[in-house]
């Protein structure tokens, strides 16, 4: 059987946040800036709550909040090895062929992945092929428009953030109007009311639209993973070759992982 599917850290969304964050404030320092310059908590109320408050008002609910429970996407990923996907398979195809379909019934009660769970379910309950794909197409489907729409949460508020900073930047400048009687204050006031659209201008490209696109991507390959299974059910209830299936589901399989290394772990997965 294929191996349980965990979670790890995904090391580009944790480095790129690092190298993103050390960027900017590694300019700053060299420009003889310092970190308290934009540490203004109050410039973060105004565009976090701003923002938030207005994502809230343009989605609704139970979207904005599995949006934010799909963040541990963002930066944890399933580990789920096409490879060790594609042995399960062949191991199905190959005792269906010599036993028949129906011998896959005890196996399905140890499949792991709810998908192709339910998949192989209804080949051995006898479904038509076509009744088959129309199922799992129709979940697929829905996996996409479910992480198209929390993608679009976070598009929305990279889009709503730099217009809060800016907001945040008008009230801070409102404050500073009230003393331009002292010239040193109207200056430091100034900096301070900018800080907000830095604020907004930052967590709009550095956070929200980045996530978006992390979700997309996560989303698409877990559509593919759920395609090759499919696929490979369908194989199994057409009567397929072993090696005809291993044939064609080694198309879904990373490019950067050599066709003999597959078949060294396909070898050593059998053993």
């Amino acid at each position: 059987m294929a191996k349980n599917q965990g979670l790890r850290p995904d090391l580009a969304s944790l480095a790129g946040v690092l190298l993103a964050l050390g960027g900017i404030l590694g300019g700053l320092l060299l420009e003889g800036g310092k970190i308290s310059d934009i540490a203004q908590y109050t410039a973060a109320l105004i565009v976090l709550g701003g923002t938030t408050g207005a994502t809230m008002l343009n989605s609704p609910l139970p979207t904005f909040c599995s949006a934010f429970r799909r963040l541990a996407t963002v930066f944890l990923e399933k580990q789920q090895p096409v490879e060790d996907g594609i042995d399960q398979i062949i191991q199905f195809a190959t005792k269906a062929r010599r036993a028949g379909i129906v011998s896959l019934e005890a196996d399905v009660e140890n499949i792991q992945d709810p998908f192709l769970k339910k998949a192989l379910a209804l080949a051995v309950d006898g479904a038509d092929l076509q009744e088959i794909r129309s199922m799992m197409e129709l979940e697929i489907q829905q996996l996409e428009l479910r992480a198209e729409s929390e993608a679009k949460v976070f598009e929305q508020a990279g889009g709503y953030a730099p217009t809060i900073g800016i907001i945040g930047a008008v009230l801070g400048l409102i404050q500073v109007m009230k003393n331009l009687a002292n010239i040193d204050e109207v200056g430091h006031g100034i900096a301070v009311a900018f800080v907000a659209t830095v604020y907004g201008v930052g967590v709009a490209n550095l956070f929200f639209l980045p996530a978006a696109g992390k979700i997309k991507a996560r989303a698409a390959e877990e559509v593919r993973f759920k395609e090759m299974m499919l696929e490979g059910v369908a194989a199994i209830v057409e009567g397929l070759n072993p090696k005809l299936i291993r044939n064609k589901l080694e198309a879904y399989a990373p490019k950067s992982v050599p066709r003999g290394q597959r078949r060294k772990g396909a070898a050593r997965h059998a053993a």
